[in-house]
């Protein structure tokens, strides 16, 4: 599924597979989810959204079951790190 790279609250990309009717978005953590049954009428009103991160939370984040189909990066998964770090900084 082809993404398009936003930078909406904690919005990082946004895709849509019109087959599946299968609407995906990435957030800020690096997770990405799969909402099902989209209707394309709501992607295209999602898409051109003047407030995307608003429309997502009103139309989209509890209105669609979802899964997560990749989960959050971060330091403790990506490099070993020392327990101690956390002190000194």
């Amino acid at each position: 599924m082809d993404m398009i790279n936003i930078h909406a609250g904690k919005l990082r990309a946004i895709g849509y597979d019109a087959g599946k009717r299968a609407l995906r978005v990435r957030l800020e953590d690096g997770s990405t989810l799969e909402y099902t049954n989209v209707g394309e009428s709501v992607w295209r009103s999602f898409k051109s959204a003047s407030a995307q991160w608003s429309y997502y939370r009103d139309n989209i984040e509890e209105a669609y079951g979802c899964q997560r189909v990749s989960t959050p990066v971060t330091l403790a998964t990506t490099v070993s790190r020392n327990p101690l770090d956390d002190l000194f900084q």
